[in-house]
């Protein structure tokens, strides 16, 4: 008479990825069978992560660009202003905008922006996985 031992394991990896192992032994100390991981990935997520990833960067770029005083006839530098300009313009009412460039400067609202940008991505991405199941 042989005897059977059946164990089933499942583990979240910090980027939600669940993992599902089923081990089997007969008589042995070995496991038989493993399975393969479970993919939960929802792509709608990844894309608004990946494009809030992209801009926040940019902004952040702006940020220290300012913080530094550089020169905007730079062709980088003219790159990132023109480019981040959309994102930052709401928000340049809020604490006095005054435009000097090639000037070292803090931009609140450059900060301000990055914030609400990450907190809009934020809910976007939980939008996005409302009906997914937790482990």
């Amino acid at each position: 008479m042989s005897t059977r031992t059946e164990r089933f394991t499942r583990v979240t990896t910090p980027t939600d990825r669940t993992l599902e192992r089923h081990e089997v032994q007969q008589d042995t100390t070995e496991p038989v069978a493993v399975a393969a991981p479970v993919a939960r990935d929802n792509l709608a997520e990844r894309i608004v992560w990946y494009l809030a990833g992209v801009l926040l960067v940019l902004l952040a770029f702006r940020f220290i660009l300012a913080m530094l005083g550089a020169n905007p006839s730079n062709g980088f530098a003219n790159f990132i202003y023109s480019a981040s300009h959309p994102f930052v313009a709401p928000f340049f009412s809020l604490f006095g905008y005054d435009l000097r460039y090639g000037v070292s400067r803090f931009e609140t609202f450059t900060l301000v922006a990055m914030a609400v940008y990450a907190v809009v991505a934020w809910g976007l991405a939980r939008l996005f996985t409302l009906n997914r199941p937790r482990a």
